[in-house]
């Protein structure tokens, strides 16, 4: 099966999604049809350790840490998905954002 399409999910702080959504927004990454900041977040919880070498955003090294962040879904192209990428990236407070591309497929 083909796909053109792909739902885009990152978790990322709270406080990041209006810039997130903002400059995804800004190169027409989150247009569907006649519409644009076509998103979705919601709150999850999870836990990490940071490892030696990591530079944690939260969390002390070594150490089991448990908090709430968010979870920000947008459909995207996927010739844009390189773009979107490069975005989230630069915007991400994380060293290593946790960033899931899931084929849609166009039935």
């Amino acid at each position: 099966m083909e796909f053109e399409s792909v739902k885009v999910e990152v978790l990322v702080p709270e406080e990041y999604i209006e810039r997130l959504r903002d400059e995804l927004n800004n190169i027409g990454l989150l247009t569907v049809g006649m519409y644009d900041n076509v998103v979705s977040y919601s709150v999850v919880k999870g836990y990490w350790r940071p490892l030696e070498g990591s530079s944690p955003f939260d969390g002390t090294k070594g150490e089991i840490s448990f908090g709430s962040e968010c979870k920000m879904e947008f459909r995207c192209s996927l010739e844009n998905i390189a773009e979107a990428k490069r975005v989230i990236k630069n915007i991400h407070p994380y060293e290593e954002p946790v960033i899931n591309i899931i084929p849609l497929l166009d039935l």
